[in-house]
């Protein structure tokens, strides 16, 4: 019992940090907003409002994404959480958080390369 309790500690933990990570993308994604916003104020014309455009869906796009995330975390934390501790330790919880697991490497990543271009266009037009 005390390895399973180790075990949903570790996954718990695991939770917690994407989930924070997430948060902190929410957070993020606001500010890029705010940034857009002002450039698309001035009134640059297509060269700068095409681009800007593009942004804008991303990052509506990606707010969908982490909302779904979001969600997949607390499932899985509700599973956790009720996890009857007498099961033997078979890894079914291991294959249940796998999928999770590599959706936020895909996340993370795709996360990081879009912000590498909002700063990129925000260098150019701020």
């Amino acid at each position: 019992m005390q390895t399973k309790l180790l075990y949903l500690s570790d996954l718990k933990f695991n939770l917690d940090v994407w989930k924070r990570e997430l948060k902190f993308h929410i957070n993020e994604m606001n500010e890029f907003e705010e940034k857009l916003e002002e450039i698309a104020s001035r009134g640059l014309g297509d060269v700068a409002m095409r681009p800007l455009e593009g942004f804008q869906n991303k990052i509506i796009r990606e707010r969908e994404v982490i909302g779904q995330l979001l969600q997949r975390i607390r499932r899985k934390r509700n599973i956790i959480e009720t996890a009857d501790l007498n099961e033997e330790l078979d890894g079914r919880l291991r294959n249940e958080q796998h999928p999770l697991h590599e959706d936020m490497k895909i996340y993370i990543k795709l996360h990081y390369e879009m912000k590498e271009n909002i700063m990129d266009f925000l260098l150019k037009w701020l």
